[in-house]
C-alpha cells in the first residue's frame, strides 16, 4: 500500500489527473481520521466539521504549488500541519469575533489526540512555534503524534529515529508544552 502510495503522489507530481483522483480515494478515510482526531478536543459548539476540514486541507495541498511529498508519512505530516493550520486560523477568526478575545480552554494535560482534553488551539499553535524553534525534532514529533495522530512506532519510522529515543522526546515535549501553556517558565 505505501508503495502504492507514493506512486500515486509521484504520478501526480508529474500532472496525471487521475491519480490525484485515485490519491484522493486512497487518502480520504485517513484524512477524515485525522481531522476527527483534531478535533476531538475542540469545544462542543465548534462550527468546523471533520468533512470541511478535510476538503480545506485538500485544497491547500492541492493549490500549494511546488510541494513535493515523499511518501505517505510526508504527506501526513503536511495534511495534519495543513490542518493545524486551518484550526488555527478557525480560532483565531472565532476569538476576534468575541468581544473579550473568546474563551480560553487552558489545557489540563497534553496527551495524543484520541484522549486529549480541551485545548486553546491558538495558545498551543504558539508554544508549539516556540519549541519547534529550540528543537525542531521535539517539535516535528508533537506535530506527527498529537495533530497527525501516528503512533510512537510510525514517529519513530517518519523521524528516522528509535521508538525509545521517540518516546523519550515525546515525554519531554509534553512536559515542555504543558508548563508553557500554564504560564510557568520553560525548561
Amino acid at each position: 500500500m505505501n508503495r502504492e502510495f507514493t506512486q500515486l503522489l509521484s504520478d501526480w507530481k508529474l500532472g496525471d489527473a487521475s491519480a490525484r483522483d485515485r490519491l484522493i480515494e486512497a487518502a480520504y478515510p485517513e484524512l477524515r481520521r485525522i481531522a476527527n482526531r483534531q478535533l476531538a478536543g475542540e469545544r462542543r459548539n465548534h462550527t468546523l466539521q471533520p468533512t470541511a476540514l478535510v476538503n480545506e486541507a485538500w485544497l491547500r495541498l492541492n493549490g500549494a504549488k511546488g510541494m513535493d511529498l515523499a511518501d505517505r508519512t510526508h504527506f501526513v505530516r503536511i495534511t495534519a500541519k495543513l490542518m493545524r493550520e486551518i484550526l488555527v486560523d478557525h480560532a483565531r477568526r472565532f476569538n476576534a469575533a468575541k468581544r473579550d478575545g473568546g474563551e480560553r480552554v487552558g489545557l489540563t494535560n497534553l496527551v495524543i489526540a484520541d484522549e486529549r482534553a480541551d485545548v486553546d488551539v491558538v495558545g498551543l499553535d504558539t508554544v508549539l512555534a516556540q519549541l519547534e524553534a529550540i528543537d525542531p525534532d521535539k517539535g516535528r514529533i508533537v506535530e506527527l503524534r498529537y495533530f497527525g495522530g501516528l503512533t510512537i512506532e510510525e514517529t519513530a519510522e517518519a523521524m528516522g529515529m528509535s521508538p525509545a529515543t521517540v518516546k523519550r522526546h515525546w515525554m519531554a515535549a509534553r512536559v515542555w508544552l504543558f508548563d508553557a501553556l500554564s504560564g510557568q517558565e520553560n525548561p
